[in-house]
């Protein structure tokens, strides 16, 4: 199948003059039921088929477990009402939920044998009776959101909610089993015990291997067990304490008990099946204490020449292991330990530069690093001035300045924005890491409190932080070992900007992603293990080639690695468009939500910025997302001779190719909107207290969607005031937003890059297809003797509109739409 790219479109801005003008979530919808009485007859009749075939033919998992499981299914594009599967009253419990690739939901609901009549009872009312007050049928959002029921079935995959396919009946493997936590349970022998050790014991009867450590979440324990899907089959009363299964990672251990002999069979073998991306492809550029390129695995992905020192009489070599380590995780990510492992080809899209930046022992002499930075980028582009490059540096310096620009970060800043050569180019910044040590107690307090380091506060980067998803200790060596971090929280020695005094300066991290965890010992010692750490590439004195990595660095090398790979995807997208997608697609983890809850967003940005991004919807559509991005540029400011002075010239008003008609025909379906605006400014770091004439940034870009509401001319007034009648009287007819924007825009408006999105009906979405971008001053603006403010200002505008059904076309509508518009193109 091909797939379905993003729409770079040209043609949608219309200028015009600007003057500045200052001196929910929808009802629960169901599938229509036509058919009451038959719909619920049916269903109520599937509840009682499904608890006779327990009863006839039980599965040996299922046997005397004092339930019926059932599987409930929802409709393709619809979803389940779980509040009512979730009765307290008849003892009916959700044990897992997953969504399905049609589209749909299923939930795995388990009801005690002597209320299976009560549970269908509630289908039978709905057929037949109606709410006395309301006249509704009762029980009708349950019934009606109900599309299937049927007996839940070990083998038939569910209790599987992991990402990936249910696995092959006979496949062994590692499985995370994920049991329910209801305290002590009494054994026949009037033993008591934890549910992990009971299922250890029944486990050892099968000859199932379970790992001797634990995680504990609220309500669930988590074990890893070696065997199979046939293997679970003949567990006798395994649900009794199933709520569900999953893969578990590949640790890097296994690889690093390997001899150096061991370890170079496993990575010869994966060379065999590797093509490397030739010498056109994008690369990220690694900033590092140098690379060791005679690795196997990086060899044919950095050329000799490619592999650089700031000083030319440093060798290019790494004598640290830091900078080799980067580069493996740019080039092969998190997934170095299954590419080694399966026998599947591998195709890399990108390559590798180095530029070693750091001497092998100290520092340098002087530390000038933002021109090193610079002058080491210059280096690398000499080489391969025509190539697209990520520039990757997860070197930092101390986190006294927070906030405050330094010379480093201005230089960066001022490199990224082409200032001094009108070249653009997108950098990754590690957030910097922990100074303090690591305890039990002050995580994740102190994480809060520990500023980004220099030079990640700048403006113009990406800046990593690091979460983690390592929650699980194997190594039957530490036994009482535990994660400091829970699964989906943050690196333990990540750190925010949760602190700073400053609230309106931009929001870092910008992302995060992973960067392993720590483990405390039961006296409550931290340490780097192997189990909770990233596989990635050494050379070492006693010939091992592969070693582990944590920490924001390897985050950074891996968010890199994305970025390149959006590059060769995409290679007309701009450094600012490649930026605008990974946090375009960046979404926080339910622990994420959990630790910061709507009230506490400003927090869960100043930790997590936008969350962590999703590769796949940066590189691609759906036919039921589409993304459209806009690459503009416009002039902020302009000088006026008559009042002699700099005021504010022009905004875009962007017709977009909307689907009208078809959005109109969906009615209240439900899709969602998502807005990014990106753009580079140039620093003005001199201390002088960011005031009026004095601020940081060159320049500000925001973006202003058309409200369902307003027509055209209300939209224009609201956004300038050359579009009033009276330009002293604002008009008084305003139309309020009915949308719920997630971040609403006193968060979203931090920084050079701007993203939020919301949830409506597709015909408030049809009212919605303008999107206006326009100016808010700056010192090109306050500081009329620079003589900056005739310059443009270039801008990526991105927005994709999705939705949870795959029966809505929205990638075809479009780009119909875009065909029957003469003015609007798609750059190829």
């Amino acid at each position: 199948m091909p797939r379905l790219r993003h729409f770079l479109i040209q043609g949608t801005a219309q200028s015009q003059s600007y003057v500045a003008t200052f001196a929910g979530r929808g009802d629960f919808k169901t599938p229509p039921r036509i058919e009451r009485v038959a719909h619920g007859a049916r269903v109520a009749g599937e509840v009682q088929q499904a608890a006779r075939q327990a009863h006839d033919q039980p599965e040996k998992p299922a046997e005397g477990v004092g339930f019926v499981p059932l599987a409930i299914r929802s409709n393709p594009g619809f979803k389940l009402w779980l509040d009512s599967l979730d009765d307290k009253k008849i003892g009916s419990e959700i044990i897992n939920f997953r969504y399905q690739e049609d589209g749909s939901e299923r939930a795995i609901v388990h009801i005690p044998n002597d209320k299976v009549a009560k549970f269908a009872k509630k289908f039978e009312d709905y057929a037949h009776k109606d709410h006395k007050r309301y006249g509704s049928p009762l029980n009708q959002t349950l019934a009606e959101s109900v599309n299937e029921i049927r007996l839940a079935m070990l083998r038939d995959g569910d209790y599987w909610t992991d990402s990936g396919p249910v696995p092959q009946t006979d496949e062994e493997f590692w499985w995370e089993v994920w049991l329910r936590d209801e305290g002590e349970i009494l054994l026949p022998d009037d033993r008591t015990l934890p549910v992990e050790d009971v299922f250890r014991e029944e486990a050892d009867r099968y000859n199932i291997r379970v790992s001797n450590q634990q995680v504990r979440f609220p309500e669930y324990v988590v074990v890893l067990a070696y065997t199979s899907l046939s293997g679970w089959s003949v567990f006798s009363g395994l649900l009794r304490y199933l709520a569900e299964f999953r893969r578990a990672s590949i640790v890097p251990r296994e690889f690093l008990e390997l001899t150096p002999a061991g370890q170079a069979e496993f990575i010869n073998a994966m060379l065999e099946r590797t093509t490397f991306a030739d010498e056109s492809a994008p690369a990220v550029c690694v900033l590092d204490r140098g690379v060791n390129r005679g690795h196997p695995l990086l060899e044919q992905a950095l050329a000799e020449e490619h592999n650089l020192a700031w000083n030319d009489d440093w060798t290019s070599a790494d004598r640290h292991g830091h900078g080799t380590g980067m580069a493996g995780l740019a080039l092969y990510g998190l997934n170095l330990g299954k590419l080694l492992l399966e026998n599947q080809p591998v195709q890399l899209i990108h390559r590798l530069e180095a530029v070693k930046i750091l001497p092998d022992a100290g520092e340098n002499d002087p530390p000038d690093y933002g021109p090193i930075t610079v002058g080491s980028v210059a280096k690398a582009e000499i080489e391969s001035p025509h190539r697209n490059r990520v520039i990757c540096m997860g070197i930092t310096a101390d986190d006294k300045e927070q906030w405050l620009p330094t010379l480093w970060s201005a230089a960066i800043d001022q490199m990224c924005a082409g200032t001094m050569d009108d070249k653009k180019r997108l950098m990754v910044l590690s957030a910097g890491n922990l100074m303090s040590a690591l305890s039990r107690d002050t995580y994740p307090n102190e994480n809060h409190n520990a500023s980004v380091q220099d030079p990640a506060q700048a403006w113009n980067v990406v800046t990593v932080g690091a979460y983690t998803d390592l929650a699980m200790i194997t190594d039957p060596d530490l036994a009482g070992y535990n994660p400091l971090a829970p699964k989906g929280r943050l690196c333990p020695t990540s750190t925010t900007s949760c602190g700073w005094e400053k609230r309106e300066w931009p929001l870092k991290p910008d992302i995060v992603m992973e960067g392993g965890n720590y483990a405390h010992a039961p006296d409550g010692q931290m340490w780097e293990i192997d189990d909770l750490a990233l596989l990635t590439t050494v050379v070492s004195r006693d010939g091992a080639l592969l070693t582990t990595m944590q920490d924001t660095s390897a985050a950074t090398a891996l968010a890199s690695r994305y970025a390149a790979m959006l590059q060769a995807e995409y290679p007309n997208l701009w450094p600012e468009s490649i930026r605008g997608l990974l946090i375009h697609s960046a979404r926080w983890t339910r622990g994420m939500v959990e630790e910061f809850p709507p009230n506490l967003r400003h927090d869960r940005l100043r930790c997590y910025g936008y969350g962590v991004p999703n590769l796949k919807i940066a590189r691609q559509c759906a036919s039921n997302r589409a993304t459209m991005i806009i690459q503009e540029s416009l002039q902020p400011f302009y000088w006026n001779e008559e009042d002699k002075k700099v005021k504010t010239n022009e905004m875009h008003v962007h017709s977009l190719p909307w689907p009208v008609e078809v959005l109109q025909d969906l009615g209240n379906l439900e899709l969602r909107m998502r807005v990014t605006l990106s753009y580079f400014i140039e620093p003005s770091p001199d201390r002088r207290g960011w005031n009026v004439k004095h601020r940081y940034q060159s320049h500000g870009l925001r973006f202003d969607v058309k409200r369902p509401q307003e027509d055209m001319r209300q939209f224009h007034q609201r956004l300038t005031r050359d579009a009033w009648d009276d330009r002293a009287t604002r008009p008084g007819s305003r139309v309020s937003d009915t949308r719920n924007w997630v971040l609403g825009e006193d968060l979203r408006t931090k920084g050079s890059i701007h993203s939020d999105w919301w949830k409506g009906t597709a015909a408030e979405l049809a009212a919605s297809g303008y999107i206006a971008v326009h100016p808010v001053t700056g010192w090109w603006r306050e500081r009329p003797n620079r003589k900056r403010y005739a310059h443009k200002a270039r801008y990526s505008l991105i927005i994709t509109l999705d939705s949870d059904s795959t029966d809505v076309q929205i990638y075809t509508a479009i780009a119909t739409e875009i065909a029957n518009r003469v003015d609007v193109t798609i750059v190829i």
